[in-house]
């Protein structure tokens, strides 16, 4: 019996350490390594956790990301999610020292505003920072004017900032930089639209086309 038990016991570490191993292999860009190792658990027993698309993902059924938060805006001024009721939102998660990826894809969501142009009135875009200890309010107001006039930078405790990214399932971590005189942050880089609800109604993946994120909002703000 002893004997049984110890098989199955390593049966099962070299089961969840191929689990892992293809996880890590397989994941998507800006899937997070835990996010991977549950998609590929939920396929064991014939779930399936669908991968983001260029063209954005409608969020199966019972999923729900987003949610209530306090942080504080770009002016200083205190806000939570019922400041933003009724509208609609973009909301990315970054930082404002990220070298390359956060500057890309805010550029891209200020590119799908342009586009979707009146239309686009109905969108606030948001972005909130994962780095609360140099992403000062002031650091945010000079930060965010530089992509879109009506762009909304969230800052706060690390607390409040780590409950916002759980509710939207962010990953991030501080990185050492190459040259060690600072350090940089590793994180998921999805685009978020939030509905009036303030739930996630879509999500987009790092590189998606303005033109295809401004048709995917346009086609939930008129069919909601």
């Amino acid at each position: 019996m002893l004997r049984t038990l110890r098989l199955l016991s390593l049966a099962l570490l070299v089961l969840l350490a191929g689990l892992w191993a293809a996880a890590w292999l397989g994941r998507a860009p800006g899937e997070s390594l835990g996010d991977a190792f549950l998609r590929r658990i939920a396929g064991l027993f014939g779930a399936e956790m669908p991968l983001p698309s260029a063209g954005g993902v409608r969020l199966p059924q019972g999923t729900a990301l987003g949610g209530p938060f306090r942080l504080t805006d770009h002016t200083g001024r205190t806000v939570t999610e019922q400041d933003f009721a009724g509208r609609w939102l973009l909301v990315y998660f970054g930082y404002a020292y990220c070298p390359d990826v956060c500057p890309t894809e805010l550029g891209i969501m200020a590119a799908a505003l342009d586009i979707l142009g009146p239309e686009g009135e109905r969108v606030t875009p948001v972005f909130v920072t994962i780095d609360p200890e140099r992403d000062t309010p002031e650091a945010l107001a000079d930060y965010v004017g530089r992509f879109h006039p009506r762009m909304v930078g969230l800052t706060g405790s690390a607390e409040q900032v780590a409950e916002a990214a759980r509710r939207y399932r962010v990953y991030y971590a501080r990185a050492r930089s190459p040259d060690h005189t600072g350090y940089l942050m590793d994180h998921s880089s999805f685009l978020y639209l939030v509905g009036p609800d303030g739930r996630v109604r879509s999500l987009f993946r790092p590189g998606t086309e303005p033109e295809a994120i401004a048709a995917a909002v346009r086609a939930q703000m008129r069919g909601s």
